[in-house]
């Protein structure tokens, strides 16, 4: 059996740089090439991403881990000198999608810039991001799932350092982090196609799609976990986030349809420079 993949990359002196790091920092920058990309297209000066990022990065961070904090608070209130201790582990992508978008509203308001069409223009970069962010869990053999067999493993047509690293603690272990990686780039692929076909999405409604398909990939990736958040140990957290995220979803797609009948947005019709509301 080969021996797993070791997460830490390389040392510089005493520092450890970890897969994970690296790989977290790569999806920033490439949800960050996306943003801007597609911000010209809409004209949005890239300026207004790299100074969102400058907010939203750090706040983003804080957002996961206080997420992670609050919901392990038993643990937390007995350690209060672990809250601060993130290098040991513990965020929470939804602590720091919360946590983004707030920023994104607050900056949306200070720099005049439409909130629904900077959603729909970043969202594809997140969802690739996190894509690419669930390699760091596989690197550090976390976000795993149940006991399973080699045999079932292999069914699954796996690279052999995918099984291998999947070999966690006496035994092998379902690679849940791939099932949500994997699903996640085919609902990209999707938004990537889809987003610029004529009289198709309404201005916010990639945002929706992107919570709509998120959550329904996270809501049974996240019943397959081990090391899920509960709420009173009996709900697990993620699960009830993502089913309340998909039921608003719909419902804001429905309302602004019916309601608020926004001008088309992804096919560039409707839209008077520099921003509509």
């Amino acid at each position: 059996m080969l021996a797993a993949l070791n997460p830490v990359a390389f040392h510089l002196g005493n520092l450890n740089v970890k897969w994970y790091g690296i790989l977290m920092a790569t999806a920033v920058v490439v949800a960050a090439w996306m943003a801007i990309a597609e911000g010209k297209r809409r004209q949005i000066m890239s300026d207004d991403f790299v100074d969102f990022l400058l907010w939203a990065v750090p706040i983003g961070f804080i957002g996961a881990r206080l997420y992670y904090v609050i919901f392990e608070w038993n643990f937390y209130s007995q350690h209060p000198d672990q809250i601060i201790a993130i290098w040991n582990g513990g965020i929470a992508i939804y602590g720091g999608l919360i946590a983004g978008l707030i920023v994104l509203l607050f900056f949306c308001y200070y720099r005049v810039l439409p909130p629904f069409l900077m959603l729909d223009i970043i969202v594809p970069g997140v969802l690739l991001g996190q894509v690419i962010a669930r390699w760091g869990n596989f690197m550090n053999q976390e976000a795993y799932g149940a006991k399973t067999s080699l045999a079932f493993l292999q069914n699954l047509h796996l690279p052999n350092f995918v099984i291998q690293q999947m070999y966690i603690n006496g035994a092998y272990r379902q690679p849940t982090f791939l099932y949500e990686s994997f699903f996640n780039l085919i609902g990209l692929i999707l938004i990537l196609a889809l987003r610029h076909r004529q009289h198709l999405f309404k201005q916010g409604e990639i945002f929706c799609f992107y919570l709509i398909w998120y959550g329904t990939v996270r809501f049974f990736v996240e019943g397959m976990r081990t090391d899920s958040l509960y709420i009173a140990g009996v709900i697990r957290v993620s699960q009830a986030l993502s089913l309340v995220l998909v039921i608003l979803a719909i419902g804001l797609i429905i309302y602004r349809r019916k309601v608020v009948h926004p001008r088309w947005y992804l096919d560039g019709s409707g839209l008077k420079y520099p921003y509509e509301r």
